[in-house]
């Protein structure tokens, strides 16, 4: 018998109590043993609540009870969520969580804990919501050498890019509209500045490539300097724009970004609209292979989590094996990358434009006076070398 521990009874924990009370039969059929829920952790009370006699708000009686093997962190943040993560870890209970900010600070210490005490930590949720990836990577992919990931990996930009697109709205309307709707946080910052898909693509490089990319050394850059006049140029190039997380390993180096790109209809990722995520992956043999679905929400995301929990409950008093490796990767100089670029500039003509950037693919102007254009292939070295001689109103790279 598996008995479960629920950390937190927000969107999150009360869509994991619900999966495993809904689908109950069929995962003690599949596990082969029961599993089921014993506590909820919550300083709240919830009167009325069909679950309300298994809340308790000392997380000391979860961590005591030898019944508890498996323990879902559901809290959010990087405060009790980690301290409470530890001492679960630590007693030998198995951990599985949705909480990309604790696995992408501490990720590789609560791995070596867990595999000192012979349990699990599992994040399947933490990057893709409801979306398979982590388990791939560790598991399907264990053949290929992974040589690109690169994924649209927060629904809410996603989302407000969409809405600029279809209906021509400005970003602060669209963002105002997402947050009415509960897509944005009352404080945007982590999804539109970039710093969630950030996160994101740290843990999902760190598994592809084996040893621990560190989510601040990640060049980021947000959504809140695209327009909608960039919008009408994506008419003429027949694309889109979207924020991209992406990794690669080139000629022996290894590279990362964060930004926003402009996407062909050629890419895979271009029909990924609204709040879908997708993650696309490259293996040296494989090739391109797509991974697509709901990239959060209460169920989605709870059915990742339940998805690890299954996987504890199978694997009773065992470490569950993965490929993240504490050691650093050392990525590259982002300046040495090499793509075309979208360029508004203000103040200057097509000629001066030739003159300083060679071949450009050349844009009907949106404004008098403004100049817009496609560039050939080049480092970002030479572009930004150029470009610092122009008035340069945006620049969006564009995705090969």
């Amino acid at each position: 018998m598996a008995k479960v521990a629920v950390l937190g009874y927000g969107t999150v924990g009360s869509g994991i109590v619900e999966v495993i009370k809904t689908n109950q039969e069929l995962i003690n059929q599949r596990v082969g043993d029961e599993v089921d829920v014993k506590y909820i952790l919550d300083l709240r009370e919830f009167p009325g609540d069909p679950y309300e006699d298994m809340i308790v708000h000392d997380v000391n009686v979860i961590m005591d009870d030898p019944e508890v093997t498996i323990v879902c962190e559901a809290m959010g943040g990087i405060g009790a969520a980690y301290q409470f993560t530890k001492t679960a870890l630590s007693k030998g209970k198995s951990v599985c969580t949705s909480n990309k900010a604790l696995v992408a600070e501490y990720g590789p210490e609560l791995l070596a804990l867990a595999k000192e005490n012979h349990c699990s930590y599992l994040f399947e949720a933490s990057c893709g919501g409801g979306i398979p990836i982590i388990r791939p990577l560790q598991t399907c992919l264990l053949q290929e050498q992974v040589v690109a990931l690169k994924g649209i990996i927060n629904g809410t930009t996603n989302y407000i890019l969409t809405k600029m697109e279809l209906e021509g709205a400005d970003f602060e309307t669209v963002l105002k509209d997402a947050q009415s709707l509960g897509y944005a946080e009352a404080n945007p910052e982590a999804d539109i500045e970039g710093y969630d898909v950030q996160r994101k693509i740290a843990i999902l490089s760190s598994l592809a490539f084996g040893n621990t990319v560190f989510y601040k050394d990640v060049p980021t850059e947000g959504i809140t300097k695209i327009t909608i006049d960039d919008f009408k140029y994506m008419k003429q190039l027949k694309a889109t724009i979207k924020l991209l997380g992406m990794s690669r390993y080139e000629d022996g180096k290894y590279f990362a970004m964060v930004a926003p790109f402009v996407l062909t209809k050629e890419s895979p990722l271009y029909n990924v609209s609204d709040v879908m995520n997708a993650i696309l992956v490259t293996g040296n043999t494989l090739g391109d292979s797509m991974f697509y679905g709901a990239g959060a929400g209460k169920l989605p995301t709870a059915s990742a989590v339940v998805s690890d929990v299954i996987e504890c409950a199978m694997n009773p008093g065992k470490t569950i094996k993965g490929t993240w490796k504490p050691e650093k990767l050392e990525l590259s100089d982002l300046s040495d990358a090499k793509r075309r670029f979208f360029v508004r500039i203000a103040n200057a003509n097509e000629e001066a434009v030739k003159v300083a950037f060679g071949h450009v693919q050349m844009l009907e102007p949106v404004y008098d006076g403004e100049v817009a254009f496609v560039t050939d292939v080049m480092t970002e070295r030479s572009y930004k070398d150029i470009a610092s001689a122009f008035d340069v109103v945006n620049m969006i790279r564009m995705d090969s």
